[in-house]
């Protein structure tokens, strides 16, 4: 008994000594996206202050550059933060003249947001500014929608798993 204690045992520890090996952070999909992700920031950094905006503000100009006139909660989904979140940023925009805020006609409780004049120049001089981040990226055209268009399936994909996970300590 004593004897295969320790053939387990031993067997275990070099198992354990192979995983611990093998998992470097450089193994985690989650640290390349998460350390992508700085890499881009660094990249648009100096578009952003060119522009005078951080990236959250960015997104939500660009936002309503295709869509505008959309409720909080509508770009809060739609830019993956909580509406505690948007309305604070929402304000900052206001306060820049570059977007509107009025409570929703038809519903007294949804807030919907617009771009003003202002907001929609932005967009014009921020357009030049697609070249600086794209050529940073080393990719060709169909490389870059290829990778995209993998990396919105990922996004997808975890957030279904998200949705449907157990706790781990059931």
């Amino acid at each position: 008994m004593i004897i295969s204690i320790t053939i387990f045992h031993a067997t275990m520890t070099r198992k354990s000594a192979t995983a611990r090996d093998t998992a470097k952070l450089g193994d985690f999909m989650c640290f390349a996206i998460y350390s992508t992700n700085l890499a881009y920031s660094r990249v648009y950094k100096p578009v952003l202050e060119k522009l005078g905006l951080t990236y959250p503000q960015y997104v939500t100009i660009i936002c309503l550059w295709e869509e505008d006139h959309q409720t909080v909660k509508g770009l809060s989904e739609k830019l993956f933060l909580e509406p505690s979140t948007m309305t604070p940023m929402l304000k900052r925009l206001e306060a820049m003249g570059l977007v509107r805020r009025e409570r929703d006609a038809n519903d007294e409780r949804s807030v919907r947001v617009s771009l003003t004049d202002a907001g929609r120049e932005l967009r014009e001089k921020g357009l030049p500014y697609r070249v600086v981040t794209a050529q940073a990226a080393g990719l060709s055209a169909e490389e870059f929608r290829v990778l995209q268009k993998a990396i919105v399936n990922l996004r997808g994909n975890l957030i279904n798993a998200s949705e449907q996970a157990a706790p781990l300590d059931a």
